[in-house]
């Protein structure tokens, strides 16, 4: 259900998507606002969804999280909040069952259940079904104090204008498919994963599936598919020669700590670019050792039987896909040896990973207004701000696509509730700017309102 809340003329933040970060923010917003006497902040959250969703296409069976629990979207800023991952366990009656299982890592369907009751009490801080479709500055006296958005509901495609004092943007991230090969029916990116085989008949088709990628998702395609479908095939195709083992061990998880992001801003462009080279195996392109070995285990015992489901195509790629009416034909080249082999089978998943996506494409005539590097990457001050000049008293804040200037948490959920709290700081520190001009509520005293 839709729902477009009618704020102040000009609120003090209108977060650009409600994804984990700006959901985060919400709550942020609203533990400040019930722990001051001051004039609450106005927030407001366009999300083009029709609903809360994280990650919906790869909640699958099994599959846990790679982030402590405590990394919840409140802890680490606020640790006695009533948002904490803890007190939704209490909510949903499940404390002493998720302490008996002895487990730092919920599943991912029980976090996305987590985030979603998060959202079902900020839901009247946010308009669902609604994209935004343009950013303009707006001055006075030559000073840009505020924006005006331009959306539109998707559903009726009613437009809706808001004005806000500072845009908190939080980008997301784009599925990224290989160069040469096109989503289609039966060729997906693991984003879609579940929804797609969902609506796929694969009785009428091969009982095969291709798996393109060799990081976690990949991995966890590779495993679902083969445990799901007993009597099918599964080819996992990557150019390394195996799966790699992600690093998650203590010290090497403090690449994920929150003032190792005041390391990496202050740091000089090669020290960056070193540190998340260096640090690039905790993250990028990895795979669980559990989960390497589970699939190694089945692999191995498959051919001692003699009856191999599970193929591993290493140092290979795919080169050409042509699909049909009841299956995908997949050209995948071995380069070792240079030699093809094609696969027909019912779908190609493309766990190819994400890229971070622009926030300036919904900024519209704002995006002039941020400052950029000498290869056109947004500048970022430490508390998430974007550079501007000085005749820019508005503020651009972002929630994603700082991994350059922020380092690797910048899409991730281990730094979430830091950035939440570090963001609304920097909003209320420099909202004194337009203290004239910010709505304040009617003294109960106030001959008017008699």
């Amino acid at each position: 259900m839709r729902s477009h809340p009618r704020p102040d003329p000009v609120v003090d933040i209108l977060g650009i998507g409600f994804g984990p970060s700006n959901l985060a923010l919400a709550i942020a917003v609203t533990e400040h606002n019930e722990s001051t006497a001051m004039t609450p902040l106005t927030v407001e959250f366009l999300e083009r969804k029709p609903q809360f969703q994280w990650h919906r296409g790869m909640l699958l069976d099994g599959a846990t999280m790679q982030v402590a629990f405590l990394k919840d979207l409140v802890t680490l800023r606020n640790p006695v909040s009533r948002f904490g991952f803890v007190p939704y366990l209490h909510a949903k009656d499940r404390l002493i069952d998720f302490i008996n299982h002895k487990s730092l890592f919920p599943s991912r369907i029980e976090f996305h259940d987590y985030l979603a009751w998060c959202a079902e009490q900020m839901r009247h801080v946010v308009s669902y079904g609604v994209e935004v479709v343009s950013c303009r500055p707006v001055e006075q006296d030559g000073l840009v104090n505020h924006y005006e958005v331009v959306a539109r509901d998707v559903a009726t495609g009613e437009t809706l204008v808001r004005q806000a004092r500072n845009l908190v943007v939080a980008p997301g991230l784009t599925p990224r498919m290989p160069a040469t090969i096109a989503p289609g029916p039966r060729v997906w990116h693991s984003s879609t994963f579940l929804d797609n085989l969902a609506r796929l008949d694969v009785d009428s088709g091969p009982q095969r599936f291709v798996v393109v990628g060799a990081g976690q998702s990949a991995a966890e395609v590779t495993d679902h598919l083969h445990r799901s479908f007993p009597g099918a095939e599964v080819y996992a195709v990557f150019s390394r020669f195996g799966y790699s083992q992600s690093d998650d061990s203590p010290y090497a998880n403090r690449i994920f700590d929150p003032a190792t992001v005041d390391v990496f801003h202050r740091a000089p462009e090669e020290v960056r670019t070193a540190l998340l080279r260096y640090h690039a195996n905790t993250n990028y392109s990895v795979v669980d050792v559990d989960l390497i070995e589970s699939l190694y285990r089945r692999a191995y015992e498959e051919k001692v039987q003699g009856v191999e489901r599970l193929h591993f195509f290493n140092v290979s790629q795919p080169t050409g896909v042509r699909e049909t009416d009841d299956a995908v034909e997949v050209t995948v080249r071995h380069a070792d040896s240079g030699r093809q082999s094609v696969v027909r089978a019912a779908a190609l998943v493309c766990a190819t990973g994400y890229r971070a996506t622009d926030p300036r494409t919904v900024l519209g005539e704002v995006a002039p207004l941020l400052w950029t590097d000498e290869q056109d990457r947004l500048l970022v001050e430490r508390d998430y701000r974007v550079v501007t000049g000085p005749e820019v008293l508005a503020g651009v804040y972002l929630c994603g696509g700082t991994e350059n200037t922020h380092g690797i948490t910048s899409s991730l959920l281990s730094n979430t509730a830091v950035r939440a709290g570090e963001i609304l700081a920097a909003v209320l520190k420099r909202l004194d700017y337009d203290s004239t001009t910010r709505p304040q509520p009617a003294n109960e005293a106030d001959p008017a309102r008699n």
